[in-house]
């Protein structure tokens, strides 16, 4: 699949038409990339958020980039790890979907996704990025879409996971740094 890639790098640097935050119930940030998304944007991204009503686990919502180079935000609320015996696979799947359909209905064209999980919520993070990839793999194959995405690895050792969960499904790696 030529429109699904992967880098090293900053999300809230990317020149995209939407980031993907891997935010808190609440949207009103936190830790982790959350914060940085926050941080980088502005107040008057957790001024729009306290307009949404949080969000619930598995689901997404989209505001305004404001100070990002990105256009929007996409929200997502991902699982918290507590051994894979609450549906952690399926909410985390479902987080991927969710932000691939808002982007479709908000005629985005490119989008870039940080380890939903991976951080403060404990998901192991080779049973992640195999979710992630898949997810994203067969939502593109099963929609008519021309949406380019983004896997953003933080660092090296998860550029190197996404790499080997790229070649699970068959994807070239093409890793890009920044």
């Amino acid at each position: 699949m030529e429109n699904i890639s992967l880098m090293q790098a900053d999300i809230t640097t990317l020149k995209v038409d939407a980031i993907v935050n891997a935010a808190n119930a609440s949207l009103c940030g936190g830790g982790g990339v959350d914060g940085a998304i926050h941080r980088a944007a502005g107040k008057e991204l957790l001024a729009e958020c306290r307009t949404l009503n949080g969000c619930n686990t598995g689901f997404a919502k989209i505001t305004a980039g404001y100070n990002l180079p990105a256009r929007h935000i996409i929200h997502t609320v991902g699982p918290v790890w507590y051994g894979g015996h609450r549906n952690e696979p399926q909410l985390l799947a479902s987080c991927y979907r969710e932000c691939l359909k808002i982007a479709v209905a908000n005629q985005i064209s490119s989008i870039a996704f940080p380890a939903i999980s991976c951080g403060a919520y404990r998901f192991p993070v080779d049973k992640a990025c195999d979710i992630a990839v898949g997810e994203v793999s067969r939502f593109l194959s099963q929609n008519s879409t021309d949406l380019d995405v983004i896997f953003v690895a933080f660092g090296e050792h998860l550029q190197q996971v996404l790499s080997r969960a790229f070649s699970t499904y068959g994807i070239s790696a093409e890793n890009k740094s920044t």
